[in-house]
C-alpha cells in the first residue's frame, strides 16, 4: 500500500538560523577547524571539512591544488590517468591524501552496493571510506555497520541534478542532513551534506544541521580551476558544467546513455568566475560570520548553538533581477 509520510520536510531555503547573543568580538576569531577520528578506519582527520565534489568539472588536480591551501579536501574525479595522478603525486605531495576512498553512487540503498562496501572494508582495513549516497537514517546507519565511516547525504539536490525530475524520488536536504546526521552519530559515523548549496548561508546551515563535511558542486564551477570547456559569447566567458549522470558525461566516458536507463544530470553555461580562491574566501567568511551571529567559537560548537526559524521568504528580492 502507498504511503504518505505528513511529517514536514524541509530544504534549505525553507529556514534562517535565529541569532544569539555571543561574547566573540570579531569572526577572525572563529576556528573553523575539525577534528574527527573515524569509526572503522580508526584513521583521524584535521582540517576544514569542506569538500569539492568528484565531478569532472570540479575535482581537479588543479582545484586540488588551491583548496589544500585553506586545508580544504578536493574528491579527484575519477577519470584521470594513472600517468597523471603519478605527476601530480610527484609535483605536489603535500595535496594528497591517499588513505581515503570514496564510493559514488547514485543509488546507495542498492543490495549489491553494501555488499560492495563491506568488500572493499575487508580489502582496505585503515582505509577512511565514503560512501553514498542516501537520504534516510537506516541506510545510514546500515552502511556504517557495513564498515564505511563518512556518509554522503543527497538525492536529486545538485544544481545539475534532474534525479527528481526523472524520477520522482529525493528528499529535502535540510530535513535529510539532520536526520541522516542524527542516525550517523549514534553509531560514532560521520556525514557529508552532498548537494544543494547556492550561497555560503546554505553551507552554514548544512553544518548547523549537523552535517561534518559539506561536498561542494556548483559553487566551486565556472573558476579558472574548474573543469568544462570555456566558451566565449558576446564579449563574455562562460565554463561548461555537467552532471556525472548527463547525457554529456556518459558520451564523454561511456559512449553514450545506455538504452536501459535515462539521464540523471543536465549540462549549463556558468558565467566565468575566474579563481576559485576567492570564492573560498567568500564561503569561509560567511561561516566564520554565522558563527558569531549565532555565538559559536568554532565550527564544531555550530550544531548546537542552531535554531532554525521556518520562513516564507529568504532574501528582499526587488533587485534580484539586476547584475
Amino acid at each position: 500500500m502507498p504511503h504518505i509520510d505528513n511529517d514536514v520536510k524541509l530544504d534549505f531555503k525553507d529556514v534562517l538560523l535565529r541569532p544569539k547573543r555571543s561574547t566573540l568580538k570579531s569572526r577572525s576569531e572563529v576556528d573553523l577547524t575539525r577534528s574527527f577520528s573515524f569509526r572503522n578506519s580508526k584513521q583521524t582527520y584535521t582540517g576544514v571539512p569542506i569538500i569539492a565534489a568528484n565531478m569532472d568539472t570540479v575535482g581537479t588536480f588543479e582545484m586540488a591544488r588551491v583548496l589544500c591551501k585553506f586545508s580544504l579536501f578536493t574528491a579527484v574525479h575519477k577519470h584521470y590517468s594513472l600517468d597523471q595522478w603519478q605527476e601530480f603525486a610527484s609535483q605536489n605531495p603535500d595535496c594528497l591524501e591517499v588513505n581515503y576512498i570514496c564510493l559514488d553512487v547514485a543509488n546507495g540503498y542498492s543490495e549489491h552496493f553494501v555488499e560492495f562496501v563491506k568488500d572493499v572494508r575487508k580489502r582496505f582495513p585503515q582505509h577512511t571510506i565514503m560512501a553514498g549516497n542516501v537520504v534516510t537514517g537506516e541506510m545510514v546507519e546500515e552502511l556504517i555497520l557495513s564498515g564505511a565511516d563518512i556518509i554522503k547525504v543527497g538525492i536529486g539536490p545538485g544544481s545539475v541534478c534532474t534525479t527528481r525530475k526523472k524520477t520522482g524520488v529525493g528528499y529535502p536536504q535540510l530535513s535529510a542532513v539532520m536526520e541522516c546526521a542524527d542516525a550517523a552519530h549514534g553509531l560514532k559515523g560521520h556525514i557529508i551534506s552532498d548537494g544543494g548549496c547556492s550561497c555560503p548561508g546554505d553551507v552554514a546551515k548544512a553544518f548547523g544541521a549537523g552535517a561534518d563535511f559539506v561536498m561542494l558542486g556548483g559553487m566551486l564551477a565556472g573558476h579558472s580551476e574548474s573543469g568544462g570547456e570555456l566558451i566565449e559569447r558576446d564579449g563574455k566567458k562562460y565554463k561548461l558544467f555537467y552532471g556525472m549522470s548527463s547525457e554529456m558525461a556518459m558520451k564523454k566516458y561511456s559512449g553514450g546513455v545506455a538504452e536501459y536507463r535515462a539521464s540523471e544530470g543536465k549540462t549549463v553555461e556558468v558565467p566565468f568566475k575566474g579563481d576559485v580562491e576567492h570564492t573560498i574566501r567568500d564561503i569561509l567568511g560567511g561561516i566564520r560570520s554565522t558563527c558569531t551571529y549565532v555565538g559559536a567559537a568554532k565550527l564544531k560548537e555550530l550544531s548546537r548553538r542552531t535554531t532554525f526559524i521556518r520562513v516564507t521568504q529568504q532574501v528582499n528580492p526587488i533587485f534580484s533581477d539586476v547584475s
